[in-house]
């Protein structure tokens, strides 16, 4: 959930600020300067939304409208192609995961969900911006700098690409500007709306269509960046490796003398090799999937090391034969000729170390010296996983696999000098998957035929450009519009109502 210290800090400074605006604005004597400075600097304030406009970069934007026309005129009538595509492909995704959701809720229990995954349940006016996340609650407190950058960043680009191609096609451009609505920021483009009503059909279309297509270009220019980010970086870094620690959650069962530090490089689990960090993400699945595995033991080390012990079924049906105090103890169980139910007692490093892992006893018959395969006997979905760490001694781990995939972060890229920072790919690695995803998710979102996203400007467009001659009554053609935009939106606010179900109803 959100902790409640955040909620009361941004509810008190939105509160503050529309109290010390409303204040300013009914004195007497400082309403005038007061109004007077605001329009100075561009600004406006209203409940839960703060608003600069300048038009400190119009000749900007002008110099970048009329860089050569005709490769822009290519570039916004590609993006027309694709904002139309969107319109009817975001559609066809929305009806899609409305019905998986529908689906989810009649059959089971929402499920648990990736920290970092999105899902659709916070609407931020203007910019269009409609996202399946909320910080906080399924948004680690720790990615909050990553998600603000990349929506502002994504909402930048996505007025640009409005800005310049109304440019393009002699519109006037009055202002830029960026907003901030709650805690979420945007930006936005102020055109003269007489203009845009002027130019045909197909020109308003190069210019409602260019927003989504250049967040479009931009996930697709992040996801460049994270495919060759190894060539970029290797210089400096290098992969293949294994994974680099880079951060260990001081509640994570791998903290301890023997566990794992920063800067540990993982090579293996159990006999999983481990070359990069979705090795070790692959590993840990296939770990938590599969039964337990087991290690070689000569007889004659089972029969030195195990002791009598009192056996003892856990409430799960699992069997334990050590004492509850113990900490480097671990029961094992084993089978031999008369009897496949036997357990001993063994200190668990005594007998992994220098053991190959096994399944049945025939694993262990190709030496010859007489073996059986003992196997940990641990709770329902509990392992003991040992992972390599070299030149450290391995560590061993009892409990969920993802317990551990969820309280280490580890990176792929391992620096060529102690001075590089190992933080740094990480940083460039999770700042393009936020940006490919809600860069992503604004362009998708965006296209919507819906009631104030950009899919009801292409809506409205395309229908004039392609029903004119068909339907001749520019009021039925409105109606036509109308009832599909009703549809639109409510098939988006079905989902965002639903996703913020799944979100916070777990």
């Amino acid at each position: 959930m959100i902790p409640v210290p955040v909620v009361v800090t941004v509810l008190g400074g939105w509160c503050a600020v529309y109290l010390a605006d409303t204040l300013l604005k009914s004195s007497n004597s400082l309403k005038a300067s007061y109004e007077d400075w605001l329009l100075t600097y561009g600004l406006s304030v209203s409940p839960f939304h703060l608003r600069w406009q300048t038009a400190l970069f119009n000749r900007q934007f002008y110099n970048w409208g009329r860089w050569k026309p005709k490769f822009l005129y290519l570039w916004f009538s590609v993006g027309m192609v694709f904002g139309i595509v969107a319109m009817f492909g975001s559609v066809i995704l929305l009806g899609k995961t409305l019905l998986q959701t529908l689906t989810q809720m009649l059959t089971e229990a929402p499920k648990a969900q990736n920290d970092r995954m999105l899902q659709v349940v916070v609407s931020v006016p203007s910019s269009g911006l409609c996202l399946r996340t909320v910080p906080g609650v399924n948004l680690p407190i720790s990615q909050l700098t990553y998600f603000f950058s990349a929506i502002l960043i994504s909402g930048v680009i996505h007025e640009v690409g409005h800005g310049v191609a109304a440019i393009r096609e002699q519109v006037r451009f009055n202002g830029f500007g960026i907003f901030i609505f709650i805690v979420y920021p945007g930006a936005f483009v102020d055109l003269f709306t007489t203009h845009l009503q002027l130019i045909s059909p197909v020109q308003q279309l190069r210019i409602f269509c260019a927003g989504v297509w250049h967040n479009f270009v931009l996930g697709v220019a992040s996801f460049m960046v994270l495919f060759l980010l190894p060539a970029i970086l290797f210089p400096f870094y290098y992969t293949g490796v294994g994974a680099l620690v880079t951060e260990v959650a001081e509640d994570s069962p791998a903290n301890g003398p023997r566990g794992l530090f920063v800067g540990d490089l993982v090579t293996n689990l159990q006999d999983c090799p481990v070359y990069n960090v979705e090795d070790w993400n692959s590993c840990l699945g296939d770990i938590s999937e599969k039964s337990q595995v087991g290690y070689c033991v000569s007889a004659a080390t089972l029969q030195q090391l195990s002791f009598p012990a009192r056996v003892y079924r856990r409430l799960d049906g699992t069997v334990e034969c050590c004492s509850n105090n113990s900490l480097t103890d671990i029961c094992f169980s084993y089978s031999n000729k008369l009897d496949s139910h036997l357990y001993a007692c063994l200190p668990a490093r005594k007998v992994i170390e220098a053991s190959k892992v096994c399944r049945t006893n025939m694993d262990c018959h190709k030496d010859l010296v007489p073996s059986f395969c003992v196997t940990p006997s641990l709770e329902n979905q509990t392992r003991l996983i040992r992972v390599k760490h070299p030149p450290h001694i391995d560590m061993l781990y009892v409990g969920h696999p993802m317990h551990l995939q969820y309280t280490v972060s580890l990176s792929s890229f391992v620096p060529r000098q102690n001075f590089l920072s190992i933080d740094l790919p990480v940083v460039i690695e999770t700042f393009c998957k936020y940006l490919i995803s809600l860069s992503g998710a604004l362009a998708v979102i965006n296209a919507v035929p819906c009631f104030a996203l950009d899919g009801q400007w292409i809506l409205n467009s395309f229908l004039e450009a392609t029903l004119s001659s068909l339907i001749v009554e520019k009021q039925n053609r409105e109606l036509v519009g109308f009832l599909i935009l009703l549809a639109g939106s409510a098939l988006l606010a079905a989902n965002v109502a639903l996703g913020l179900w799944l979100v916070t109803a777990r």
